[in-house]
């Protein structure tokens, strides 16, 4: 079992889902990705969690951004388990749901901590580069619900930071004011952010956020 960081290629690996035989990277194409994992299936929390998941189709489409669920129960499981989930939620589940019943994936990934639960997998998130490099992980334990609109917000963050130098501050959101990055000097960044910038102390320095209008 590897232990996965932050900048490291996120493994590939060929799967069974709900929607048919994939391989991870083909189906990420040059997209964004989230690969997101569920304790079982028939489970209360993950129920809710999926139908969220499904009711964001349009924000994520809106981001380049793939989504991929994963439980370590079976296809035809997952199918049914599926109707349950957009019955319940009013929604319509769009994206694949692995079924990773020899934990294949799970290992790859890390996702089964034996102190918490040494059978079902943790709720782990990775959001990971169109270069395929993971650019974040999180994990709740199994008693907690995910909070997708955070996870939009953080692909909001990753997506301006990786092409403007740029960092964003506590609680930020779309459209609100960045920070300069520590490694720009002045004199660059009057060139770099034509909008100007506001300088709170010399390690500091906010500015409009770089790529809206």
């Amino acid at each position: 079992m590897s232990t996965l960081r932050l900048g490291d290629k996120a493994p590939n690996f060929d799967a069974e889902t709900s929607e048919g035989k994939i391989n991870f990277y083909d189906y990420l194409g040059d997209n964004w990705g989230i690969l997101f994992s569920h304790p079982a299936d028939y489970t209360p929390v993950c129920t809710t969690e999926l139908g969220a998941a499904a009711k964001y189709k349009d924000e994520f489409e809106k981001r380049n951004v793939k989504v991929l669920a994963l439980s370590v129960d079976g296809v035809a499981s997952h199918k049914d388990w599926i109707k349950d989930i957009n019955e319940t939620q009013n929604t319509t589940v769009n994206f694949p749901i692995i079924a990773d019943e020899d934990k294949k994936v799970s290992n790859l990934y890390d996702m089964i901590h034996p102190k918490a639960d040494d059978t079902l997998t943790v709720r782990s998130v990775f959001i990971i580069a169109p270069d395929k490099t993971i650019k974040l992980m999180i994990i709740y334990p199994a008693s907690t619900g995910r909070n997708f609109a955070e996870l939009l917000r953080v692909i909001d963050s990753l997506q301006l930071t990786a092409y403007h130098k740029v960092a964003t501050p506590a609680n930020w959101k779309e459209g609100e004011d960045v920070v300069i990055s520590p490694s720009v000097s002045n004199e660059d960044a009057k060139k770099l952010f034509p909008k100007g910038f506001k300088e709170v102390k010399s390690y500091l320095r906010m500015t409009p956020q770089p790529n809206l209008n």
